[in-house]
């Protein structure tokens, strides 16, 4: 079929009325501020260097972090302070994945506090539907290097890698039992083997009846399509379903980089346009299939191919097995516009200790400089929303 982007008469995702119900005029200013800062180029480089200058001082400047940036992008510091933005999200039918976005840790004490805390958002999933997902980063309960260590090898694991895996079980485990699907991030290349091996083996044990475990694609991955399609080949023999979230990726300028100075052949796909095809053939591949699957993407052309192809197959907006998920103050033209017209959307809502998400905060500011169009796009659109109300760019 084809792949043309072609809007839906019934939804658009240039409705900014809908886009930014949830926003107050004062917040919509405030965001329009903001995106125009992260719009400087020069800005974002100085701010970054600045930023962890100041935190190797200890200057106090997570007050003014957790002001600005951290209140567009993160729900809070702890899952209590995420609670009002879970609550307003859901009045718009907008769910919440709640994503504890900690960086990798090496100390065992630390990847152990981090299964905790991920447990603790499981169990308010739980009891919770407007939280569909809980996300979490492998490298968050077992040690990177181990995982680099391990990533090829599959025997004489150490005691520390196996109580990596046994965390992620322990995760898995509870998932299951609170049903409620839990999405294993994608990362770097050079560990995503044994990430992928994990994944697959909590799928055997927790995926017999339906998808609780997903995996993460990067279609920015030039093999990645066929490893969705060998997945799900695999699964088929040997009688489990899987489940994945299908994004482009994250990781582009470490890979490249990494590839040229260790002379092997970049994973990257050579250029934007075939990393959107194959985004977008994976979206077709998995409707086709019944593949339950979240489309974490902020492009307008692909969730639209998504809204297409299940109005074609005659699939029910509010099947479970079929997500849209952008980033919590991102997008939100495509979230609540998708929600508003009864599809299953919902925002990725990072926390966590300020100090320990900055990291985080300042890829989501360099994302927006170096996107092609994303920090314009929103700019646009906020800006069509306050001319819409009538309010003064102050």
């Amino acid at each position: 079929m084809s792949l043309t982007f072609i809007e839906s008469p019934m939804l658009s995702f240039e409705n900014t009325e809908v886009a930014f119900s949830g926003k107050s005029n004062s917040e919509l200013k405030w965001a329009h501020r903001l995106f125009k800062l992260i719009g400087n180029n020069t800005l974002i480089a100085v701010g970054k260097v600045a930023t962890n200058i100041a935190l190797g001082l200890r200057l106090p400047i997570t007050g003014i972090i957790k002001k600005t940036i951290f209140k567009q992008f993160c729900g809070g510091e702890t899952i209590e302070e995420c609670k009002p933005v879970i609550n307003k999200l859901n009045e718009f039918g907008v769910g919440t994945i709640l994503d504890y976005s900690l960086e990798a840790k090496a100390d065992e004490a630390e990847l152990e506090k981090c299964c905790q805390e991920l447990e603790s958002g499981i169990e308010l999933a739980k009891t919770n539907k407007e939280i569909p997902f809980i996300v979490f980063k492998t490298s968050g309960v077992i040690q990177f290097d181990l995982l680099e260590k391990f990533n090829t090898r599959t025997e004489n694991y150490t005691p520390e890698y196996l109580a990596g895996v046994n965390r992620v079980e322990r995760l898995c485990k509870a998932a299951f039992e609170a049903d409620t699907p839990i999405l294993i991030d994608a990362e770097e290349s050079w560990i995503q083997e044994a990430i992928d091996r994990i994944c697959v083996q909590m799928m055997e044990k927790y995926n017999k009846e339906k998808a609780i475990v997903y995996n993460t694609i990067q279609l920015y991955r030039w093999d990645r399509l066929e490893f969705l399609k060998e997945s799900f080949a695999k699964s088929q023999k040997e009688g489990y379903h899987i489940g994945v979230k299908l994004v482009r990726g994250a990781y582009m300028e470490k890979e490249r980089k990494r590839a040229e100075n260790q002379g092997y052949p970049s994973p990257i796909q050579p250029d934007k346009p075939a990393t959107d095809r194959d985004y977008d053939l994976a979206v077709e591949f998995c409707v086709e299939n019944n593949i339950a699957v979240c489309v974490g993407t902020h492009n307008e052309a692909s969730s639209m191919l998504m809204v297409q192809l299940l109005e074609k197959k005659g699939l029910d907006k509010k099947n479970e097995a079929f997500y849209f998920a952008q980033l919590l103050g991102m997008s939100d033209h495509i979230s609540f516009n998708l929600s508003n017209e009864g599809f299953n959307v919902a925002k990725y809502v990072p926390y966590g200790p300020v100090k320990e998400v900055i990291p985080y905060l300042i890829r989501r500011a360099e994302e927006n400089t170096s996107v092609a169009g994303q920090t314009s796009r929103e700019l646009a659109l906020i800006s069509s929303e306050m001319k819409r109300r009538k309010l003064t760019k102050s």
